[in-house]
């Protein structure tokens, strides 16, 4: 079987993030499975022609390869279009056997990203994957949204992102009690309000955050003066696991996650999450095991649940079950879904 991945970027991209991750993961497992991987994306730079197995195409820029899909689609027996930036690429109009890989759907996201007339143009666009003959969701709650865009649920199968246990596992705590805000600055997954609940504790912590992003200014000036916040920007891999194993609690800010990546990543280094009840998060975190929800944007509620995971006879309980909790998720699991849903399309 031939199959092709279309995203916007791969992992060799400066701004690869979460999206690109899933789609390595699964596509390296279905080459080990026989299936021959192509990844088309935009051309940035001079990365190189393969990756663990997967062949790398690239053409184009951030609008062009829209087009460029369309010419390579032709050629596969399954086209999986990776819909991580709102607008599919429409790869059903050539290649019948043409999948929508949907991450979360972006009908409110866009209002905070974009400026009042592309969000509404973007949003329009959004809702041509309802016109794709089949359609893979991250989660239940994306699938949810997508049907909310009319799409029909008979067409939706949801496929959890998995987990690399052998990278995210349980390590050594930090001494002192330790938060920590990781993902990408942007206004939609607010940075900006681990800073606000920090100041609301009374117990004495340390706050880190790493990532980078549009918003990395705003969080520069915003922790001037403060000694117990520490900035890092964008940290490598074997960092992040790093930061995962030695926090106590984990903060989930997002207005909206197709698949809250951090949370399962934290709880698989046996460390809880308090997150906003939003978007999928309300599906990993079981409220008082692997962590605690709380309504949006309540940083009073936040704070207080933050405090009660900084007892440490607390936090080592809270640990061990977030840690049991992350083993449900494993890219083996996943890549096996995905093969069997890609022979389904290729036979149908």
């Amino acid at each position: 079987m031939k199959l092709l991945f279309v995203n916007h970027r791969d992992v060799y991209h400066p701004q690869a993030g979460g999206a690109e991750n899933v789609i390595l993961e699964v596509a390296k497992r279905l080459v080990k499975r026989g299936v021959d991987v192509s990844w088309l994306s935009e051309a940035v730079g001079s990365p190189p022609n393969t990756v663990e197995g997967v062949k790398l195409l690239h053409a184009g820029n951030q609008v062009s390869l829209h087009l460029h899909s369309l010419r390579f689609a032709r050629e596969y027996d399954v086209v999986v279009d990776s819909v991580a930036h709102a607008v599919p690429f429409f790869s059903y109009l050539v290649n019948r056997k043409s999948i929508a890989l949907v991450h979360h759907v972006h009908q409110e996201v866009v209002k905070y990203e974009l400026n009042p007339l592309t969000a509404l143009l973007v949003r329009q666009l959004e809702k041509g994957v309802r016109s794709y003959p089949w359609i893979i969701s991250v989660s239940n709650t994306t699938k949810r949204d997508l049907v909310s865009l009319k799409v029909d649920p008979s067409r939706v199968t949801v496929i959890h992102n998995g987990i690399d246990h052998s990278l995210y596992r349980p390590g050594e705590k930090s001494s002192t009690p330790t938060i920590l805000w990781i993902g990408r600055m942007k206004r939609y997954k607010n940075p900006l309000d681990a800073i606000q609940m920090f100041r609301r504790l009374r117990r004495r912590a340390t706050l880190i955050i790493a990532g980078g992003g549009e918003l990395e200014g705003e969080v520069r000036r915003a922790i001037q003066g403060e000694s117990n916040i520490k900035y890092l920007g964008r940290v490598p891999e074997e960092k992040k696991v790093e930061l995962y194993q030695r926090a106590w609690v984990v903060l989930s800010t997002s207005f909206i996650e197709g698949w809250g990546m951090t949370v399962v990543e934290a709880n698989a280094c046996g460390t809880p999450v308090v997150g906003y009840a939003r978007g999928s998060i309300p599906e990993i975190i079981q409220d008082g095991v692997n962590g605690f929800l709380v309504p949006y944007k309540d940083l009073d509620a936040m704070a207080r649940r933050v405090e009660y995971l900084l007892d440490e006879g607390v936090m080592r309980e809270f640990s061990r079950a977030s840690y049991q909790s992350s083993l449900k998720y494993d890219w083996e699991k996943t890549a096996e879904q995905y093969y069997e849903k890609m022979r389904e399309v290729a036979e149908s």
